[in-house]
């Protein structure tokens, strides 16, 4: 079976991109399963319930997210009831929502794992031990298993990597929106990419307004920045996986420009 996980999808740049291309992503790679990371999705923080009622309207079967997922407060009642979209699940155990899926998909079994890293990020538990207890609970014949890696250290996602090796189908990092070039399968099996990228303008600064990034970096007090327009890109990857093993037998990585006159 063949995945397309799409990169952190930011803003209305990175929605119109997503939207307009997932009918012929999924002809063109065969895909059986679509997922992207929501987190970033309204604005560059966040999602909306009617945002993601239209991309599971369209074509996409389940969602990721990251430390933005409750920026905005309507998700929170959405995430309560839609097993669909996850957020970390090493947030504290009363979060609103589930950190971990465990359904079936167009026919297939599959579990989807969201963690988030501790190096440079909010406080948050141990996504190790959280893993270990999370990948235990899933039935064994769920053999399709997703870790998204939502971390900003290169460090903490390769151990996350070698520490599930084996154990997942795939570990993949979001959160820098900056893809790496480092995809493989590794020694038992398991696809890993350090970071998938963005989906949106690379016209700025990660997705945003580049004059308004660099007033952060150069100013006090600013405004939160919004997102930029332009130069908008596609950044995903396509893992082929054994149905019978569970294991990655090929890690496609994608970067597909998408023009834009809206």
């Amino acid at each position: 079976m063949n995945i397309l996980i799409i990169a952190d999808v930011v803003a209305r740049p990175g929605r119109l991109a997503v939207l307009d291309k997932i009918r012929d992503l999924r002809e063109q790679y065969e895909i059986d399963i679509a997922l992207i990371n929501c987190e970033n999705v309204a604005g560059g923080f966040s999602i909306t319930p009617s945002l993601a009622d239209e991309f599971f309207a369209n074509e996409i079967d389940l969602m990721t997210s990251g430390n933005h997922i409750f920026d905005k407060q309507e998700i929170i009642p959405y995430i309560k009831n839609n097993p669909r979209i996850i957020r970390p699940a090493n947030y504290p155990p009363e979060t609103p929502g589930s950190g971990l899926f465990i359904g079936e998909i167009r026919g297939y079994k599959i579990a989807v794992l969201n963690l988030l890293g501790r190096v440079f990020m909010p406080p948050v538990d141990d996504p190790f031990r959280i893993a270990q207890q999370s990948i235990e609970s899933i039935p064994d014949d769920v053999k399709i298993r997703l870790v998204d890696m939502h971390a900003e250290a290169t460090s903490e996602k390769y151990a996350m990597g070698w520490f599930l090796d084996g154990k997942v189908s795939a570990v993949y990092g979001s959160h820098t929106h900056v893809p790496t070039a480092d995809e493989r399968i590794l020694d038992n099996g398991t696809a890993y990419i350090t970071d998938v990228g963005m989906t949106g303008s690379y016209a700025g600064v990660i997705g945003m307004d580049r004059e308004g990034i660099i007033a952060r970096f150069t100013k006090f007090p600013v405004k939160r920045a919004g997102h930029a327009k332009g130069d908008v890109w596609i950044c995903a990857i396509v893992v082929q996986i054994n149905e019978e093993t569970g294991k990655a037998e090929k890690i496609t990585r994608l970067r597909i420009e998408h023009n834009q006159n809206k």
